[in-house]
This record gives C-alpha cells, structure tokens and sequence, in this order.
C-alpha cells in the first residue's frame, strides 16, 4: 500500500483516480480549493478509511509523508482557466513546485499532469513527443499552454538537479462522468444542448479536429506510468480516433435522439485546428493503449448527465 497525494483530487479526473487508487488498496490523500472541483464528485468516498480530504491551495506549501504525489490541481477547460488567467498560471507554476518540493524533501515521485495543449495550433500531425510544439506565448489561451509548458520544464530541472523521480504525462481530450455542468468543453456543451433540445454550437465550420479520450483509459494510462520503472516521459495519453467536430455533433445528437440542429459561430481564436494523439511511445513503454470506443464512452456520458440535469 502506497501513501498517495492527488492535487486537484475532486475535479472531474481527479476524482476518477481517487476512486481508482483505493480500490487498488492505497491510502488517498486529496488536496483540492474546490475552484472547479467539487465534493459532490468525491462524496461517496468521504467516509472511506483510506481517503482524506484537505481543502486547500497547491501554490502553498503542504507537508505529509507520501510514496507518491499525482498533480491535477490546474483548471482544464478555456471558460475555467481563462477566467482568471493570472491564477492559472500561478497554480501552474507555483502549484509545481510545492509538489517538486515536497517530493524533494519526501522522495516521493511525482506524476504531472500535463497536456496536449503544449502542442499548440501543430504544425505536424498527429503530434509525438518529439515535437516541441505551435504555441503563441501572448494569446489568452497561453495561461494555460505555457502554464503547463513550464511545468514540464520545472519537472526536468528538478530531475537533474536533484534526482526528484517525475513522470510526465501530456493528456489529450478527456470527457465522461463528472464533467463538470459548465465546463465549456465540446462534449459536456454537445450533451447538454441536445438534452435540452437546443442547437448545439459549432466554432468555425465543424472540420476542426480532436482525440477524444474516456476517463477510464486516462485512469488507466496514468497509474500504468506511475508505476512504470525507468521511464520519466513525456508521454501522450490519448484515444488516437481523430473526429471533426461536426462529427462528434452528429454522434451526440443521433446517440441522444435529440431534434437539436447545428449552429456554426465565428472559430475561437488560436484554437488549434487538429489534434490528434500518436500513442507509439505510450503502447512501447506502458503497453497502454484506449480502450473504450467513442460511441459507447459518449452512450455513458449522456446517462450521467441524463442523471443530473
């Protein structure tokens, strides 16, 4: 049994990889601020012996003996991190060092959670880790790119210069249970507006592309490299299924029997026209690869926002 912290451990991954962790029988320990997380995503494990609950900011610093420190703690969709972007990269910057701190001090390994996003509007496609990435460092979407960006290089000094044992993983779109209600991303804004019968709105004309990842492969890619000996990443961890928007709009009104239609908007600025995981490296080291297929992640998606709308 491990001693495991996860920050940002009620968010909507988060709190999945709570659930995870103490069913594989370790002692969970989760710091959230509860800025986009939720209790209500970790309640039915509040009571659990094995799981306690801190609120509190991951830019302060926090003691406790842990083997291992998971860091989700960063708002993930553009609505959350753009609504303060200051913050945001000051969770980013700051919240990733408290981490490298503590697991400098402790010798816990760490895992940061990091994102496709460094990739930016890519210049190749699909996107391997090689690849350094498109990323415009004065954009409002920046907070968040070179939040991340930064993080990894936090990561990789803190490697060399004092031996921290990290794990790097980039992840790709997730969606699934929990997602927040007004996260603004493509999947939950699809759901709820064909739920509610209303036109689901498309940014640009539909032929922008992304990789769409169910929570559960997540999970299972991010213990897989925790525990994967030798190896610090980068690593993508993503479905390689690439789907146009339009496509993904399509799938959400057919699988909701909605009577919804299509409304296209201007495109968001530096939205990155493609995306899409190559997961090579990911199958060589981890032998991870996705296994839930798009349509029957979305079918499990709209039960549970079925369940809470």
């Amino acid at each position: 049994m491990y001693h495991i912290l996860v920050t940002g451990g009620a968010g909507f991954v988060g709190s999945h990889l709570c659930d995870r962790l103490i069913q594989d029988g370790h002692a969970v320990t989760c710091l959230d601020n509860l800025f986009t997380g939720s209790k209500r995503n970790i309640e039915h494990i509040l009571r659990h012996p094995n799981f306690t609950f801190i609120e509190a900011d991951v830019q302060k610093p926090f003691t406790g003996q842990f083997d291992r420190i998971y860091n989700l703690a960063c708002p993930a969709s553009p609505p959350h991190y753009q609504h303060d972007p200051v913050e945001t990269i000051r969770t980013n910057v700051l919240g990733m060092i408290t981490c490298l701190e503590l697991a400098k001090a402790t010798g816990a390994r760490v895992l940061q959670a990091s994102t496709s996003e460094v990739y930016g509007d890519p210049l190749c496609h699909p996107q391997d880790e090689t690849y350094w990435g498109n990323v415009d460092p004065t954009s409002r979407r920046a907070c968040y790119d070179e939040g991340k960006r930064c993080a990894e290089t936090l990561c990789f000094d803190y490697h060399r210069e004092y031996g921290v044992d990290i794990r790097v993983v980039r992840i790709f779109n997730t969606y699934g249970p929990r997602m927040a209600k007004d996260d603004g991303r493509v999947v939950s804004n699809f759901i709820l507006q064909a739920l509610h019968g209303e036109p689901l709105t498309v940014y640009g004309d539909g032929s922008y592309t992304r990789s769409f990842q169910y929570v559960d492969d997540l999970v299972e890619g991010l213990v897989r490299m925790m525990e994967t000996e030798g190896f610090t990443g980068p690593v993508n961890i993503g479905n390689p299924g690439e789907f146009t928007i339009k496509q993904l709009a399509d799938l959400v009104i057919e699988l909701t029997g909605s009577s919804s239609e299509i409304t296209y908007l201007p495109p968001v600025p530096h939205d990155p026209k493609q995306r899409q995981a190559d997961i090579a490296l990911a199958k060589a080291k981890l032998g991870w690869e996705p296994k839930i297929e798009l349509r029957e992640g979305l079918k499990r998606t709209i039960d549970y926002f079925k369940s809470v709308v």
